[in-house]
């Protein structure tokens, strides 16, 4: 069998995945023609569709025709030609898998040589966001890298009863990925998205930075170059992209800790995006639609319209109902640098998701990260167009978003995470 090299530089073949360390990493075009209506309407597809990423810090989603450098979509098993919707109000819930790939190909000479890792890399960020049926809340669900799982046939490879997750992407494509996740969770992924370390860079450029508490001693993380003193920073380029990937500067140095630390990102993009008016500022959102048609590779069913609906039902939820939390895992008793999943703390989580309910984090954050001391945030009343009053002319004024209605199903105290409203810091270990 032909061994392949994976991001840590060593060589194995897929047998020994199990065994081996694992890597560190983070996480159509045309030629418009002569339609102005037409354009118009891509192009205000393409501003909203930034808030589906960008509000989640999912760096990940833009629309197809944009600009001519848009990356070359892929295709996801089981999923036919759809019909493009119309732009209007989106109809029902929405599963879209987003993996980081650790790939040093085509990306400069700042995250290591090809040795490390090369071609499709590995996917060493993997989340799962779904936004609910009713538009009243969103889970995003990041898998470890670490996960030891049965992983479908992919590509050319035969279907193993136990590997690492992480090793899908370069196993055969999103495709892989979303199919692993899909067998392990029972949940339909209809729609994709992959992004690169400079994807990251640009993402966080685009946004003008995303402010972050530093906890404990800081970060001093010599594997990605990063250090940062304790208190608040503002991190984009290359900072925010080793921000997410490191792993010995929070915690106890593990992938669950990292994951953690990403969240304390993620709730703090989220709450920088809907506070400061990104989303209504032409330049802002163009700069960032942008950056993601030129670093995002979408699967070729998620379309500029199925994208605008996704970011409209988005941009305006509640930041309590905006969950990130950890698949939950125990040590995998073969291999103590390993992680298998716990399965009566994931049904519930792959249950709550599949059946569109609220959930509540019992668990607290996970070792990455610790609550801040400041005071909880406060979210900005949500934007809306003022329109006419039939009886009186007058203009209605914006209303909040409306609330589950649903009792929300308490998740196991095995799985960690954190609401967008919940202020938190890095766990710094520096």
């Amino acid at each position: 069998m032909a061994e392949r090299r994976p991001a840590d530089g060593t060589r194995h073949t897929r047998a020994a995945a199990r065994s081996a360390s694992g890597p560190r990493g983070i996480a159509r075009h045309g030629r418009l023609r002569s339609r102005p209506w037409a354009t118009f309407g891509k192009v205000v597809a393409s501003v909203a569709v930034v808030a589906v990423v960008s509000v989640l810090g999912i760096a990940g989603v833009a629309a197809a025709n944009l600009a001519s450098d848009t990356k070359k979509s892929f295709h996801l098993h089981g999923e036919g030609a759809q019909p493009i919707p119309n732009i209007a109000a989106l109809k029902g819930g929405v599963n879209i898998l987003v993996a980081a790939s650790d790939t040093r190909t085509g990306q400069g000479d700042s995250w290591g040589t090809l040795d490390d890792s090369s071609g499709a890399g590995n996917n060493d960020v993997t989340m799962l966001l779904h936004l609910s049926a009713d538009h009243t809340h969103a889970i995003v669900v990041s898998y470890p890298r670490d996960l030891m799982v049965p992983i479908p046939a992919c590509g050319n490879n035969d279907a193993q009863d136990q590997a690492q997750f992480n090793t899908t992407l370069s196993e055969g494509g999103m495709s892989c990925v979303a199919d692993t996740v899909t067998k392990l969770t029972g949940i339909k992924i209809p729609f994709a998205a992959e992004i690169t370390f400079e994807g990251v860079v640009a993402m966080s450029n685009a946004v003008g930075g995303v402010p972050v508490c530093i906890g404990g001693n800081g970060i001093d993380d010599p594997d990605t170059s990063l250090d940062l003193p304790a208190g608040e920073v503002t991190l984009e380029g290359q900072n925010a992209a080793e921000f997410l990937r490191t792993r010995h500067g929070v915690g106890d140095g593990s992938d669950l800790a990292r994951i953690s630390n990403q969240q304390v990102f993620l709730s703090s993009l989220v709450r920088t995006i809907m506070s400061n008016g990104t989303l209504t500022n032409p330049v802002k959102v163009w700069g960032l639609a942008k950056a993601t048609v030129s670093n995002v590779h979408l699967s070729d069913n998620l379309d500029a319209a199925t994208l605008y609906q996704i970011a409209t039902a988005l941009k305006d939820l509640n930041w309590n109902n905006i969950a990130f939390v950890q698949y939950p895992t125990v040590a995998d008793p073969e291999n103590t640098n390993r992680v298998i999943p716990d399965d009566t703390a994931a049904q519930t989580l792959d249950d709550a998701i599949v059946n569109d309910q609220y959930i509540q984090i019992t668990g607290g954050t996970g070792d990455g990260s610790v609550t801040s001391s400041s005071q909880p945030a406060q979210q900005p009343t949500p934007s809306s167009t003022p329109s006419p009053s039939k009886k009186s002319g007058k203009s209605s004024t914006a209303t909040a978003p409306p609330s589950p209605s649903s009792t929300p199903v308490p998740l196991s105290s095995n799985v960690h995470g954190q609401t967008a409203a919940t202020q938190t810091c890095s766990n710094g270990a520096g």
